[in-house]
């Protein structure tokens, strides 16, 4: 079964819950077009001729008839940071804190996956400002801190936590040294800066030679599609609290418009700077996120 917000009753074990779903998600690979990407576990790795011999593994060689070498806690291949928008729109809708929700699942199943990878892996989340910060670790207790961090993260929210997109990117850009993936998740809405700043952060990252690839979370029906029920709403800005009444059938023929024509022009921005941009609806499954990394990962390759 596809793992989804609906679906998911309760954390219990994060950590539980992220091997349950990208085990899920890599043995579906196997029975899917895109059997062809390449998932190779931190365990075992293939033979390279040349290589020392010491630490190869006979057994599995006297199973396969295959010579795979065991790998080790320092061997690692990619340096991933994953970044998290905790601003108080994040916690949208408010019965279930549904993008946060999504974002700090998805993002721990990505954790999981990096670390059975030997990937090591960094957590930053902000606001208006940078509040978590992790060192980039593949280690199993760095694992462990990064899910007791995103349990944090499915708490209470504080209220009218603003966004602060373009600024934070351009700390990271400063402050993240080394040639790393960088993993943004955000649903972009920002009360004070705008997409020319967005892309010159972005094209800061670009600049010090990281990757980027960019979640868009949305509640999509409400959110993109502006579906409601036809009658009067009081709209609330979750974070600067002002207050709108209207009746959204009024606008959202405009609304719609708008939003399509400022999410274009994002989308071709980006692709100009090679980054790959993803819109992914948080009433759907978690395999739209591990599928576009593995894509992400490939490319990289």
């Amino acid at each position: 079964m596809e793992v989804t917000l609906n679906n998911v009753q309760a954390i219990g074990s994060l950590e539980l819950l992220a091997k349950q779903m990208v085990e899920g998600f890599i043995t579906g690979l196997h029975k899917s077009p895109y059997h062809g990407f390449s998932v190779e576990f931190a365990e075992h790795r293939l033979y390279n001729n040349g290589e020392s011999t010491r630490h190869i593994d006979w057994k599995i060689f006297a199973k396969t008839d295959r010579l795979y070498t065991k790998r080790y806690e320092e061997e690692t291949n990619l340096r991933c940071q994953l970044v998290l928008d905790q601003s108080s729109s994040m916690f949208y809708p408010k019965e279930n804190y549904g993008k946060m929700r999504f974002s700090v699942l998805a993002a721990a199943a990505l954790s999981y996956l990096f670390h059975k990878q030997r990937d090591a892996v960094g957590l930053h989340t902000f606001s208006d400002r940078l509040e978590i910060e992790t060192q980039v670790k593949s280690s199993a207790s760095h694992m462990h801190q990064l899910m007791v961090h995103f349990n944090e993260l499915l708490k209470k929210p504080e209220h009218r936590k603003k966004t602060r997109v373009a600024g934070i990117l351009h700390e990271l850009a400063q402050k993240v040294h080394r040639r790393s993936l960088v993993i943004l998740f955000s649903d972009m809405f920002d009360n004070e800066e705008n997409e020319k700043e967005l892309i010159a952060a972005l094209q800061h990252l670009k600049h010090q030679k990281h990757e980027i690839l960019l979640f868009h979370v949305t509640d999509h029906r409400t959110e993109l599609d502006f579906e409601f029920e036809d009658r009067p709403y009081e709209f609330i800005d979750a974070e600067t609290n002002e207050k709108l009444k209207l009746n959204p059938s009024n606008i959202k023929a405009e609304f719609r418009k708008k939003m399509d024509a400022y999410y274009q022009s994002l989308y071709l921005k980006c692709a100009q700077l090679k980054i790959d941009l993803i819109t992914v609806d948080i009433n759907q499954g978690f395999e739209q996120v591990l599928k576009a990394y593995l894509i992400k990962r490939n490319k990289m390759v």
